[in-house]
């Protein structure tokens, strides 16, 4: 039987536990882009550039628009073993390629840097190293976010620096 003597110290001992508890169960919560029960084939770390263009909107004032990325992503000996091109796609030495879709994102760790996301291959092209991925997982970002140089002529290309990594799972 649980008996409270002081009812003011019960009452702050019962927050602190159910505190405590809350903390706890966020400490060790899923991140939203996490796979769901994916297992680890490969991690990268991607060096490139996100490309954006000069474009008009709908009320006719020019802005940069995303349009796709170019990097190249580096296994942990340092070799260069996929190419990451618009799509977005995933193709690596050995032909196999991926075509994905994001599912999931969350703001990156790095302020003025592109979101980490969470993507679903949706489309595979020739067995090998990419041939059984499920997902595509792009975390650590730095940098990618639009160019901070004027968009004055339509079609403007400007490309923005950034790295990643990716990790793939099966």
């Amino acid at each position: 039987m649980f008996t409270i003597f002081d009812r003011a110290g019960g009452v702050r001992c019962a927050t602190a536990v159910i505190a405590a508890c809350v903390a706890s169960t966020a400490a060790f919560a899923a991140s939203p882009i996490d796979p769901p029960q994916a297992e680890r084939a490969l991690e990268t770390t991607a060096s490139g550039v996100q490309v954006y263009s000069c474009e008009y909107d709908a009320q006719h004032r020019l802005g940069w628009v995303f349009k796709n990325p170019q990097a190249t992503l580096y296994d942990a000996s340092g070799h260069a073993v996929i190419r990451h091109s618009a799509g977005p796609s995933w193709e690596a030495d050995d032909g196999s390629r991926i075509v994905g879709h994001v599912i999931a994102q969350t703001p990156s760790d790095s302020p003025a840097s592109v979101p980490q996301l969470l993507l679903e291959a949706r489309s595979t092209a020739a067995s090998g190293t990419l041939s059984a991925i499920r997902y595509v997982q792009r975390v650590n970002t730095a940098g990618g976010v639009m160019p901070t140089a004027l968009c004055s002529t339509e079609h403007q290309i400007g490309n923005s620096p950034y790295i990643a990594n990716y990790i793939f799972y099966k």
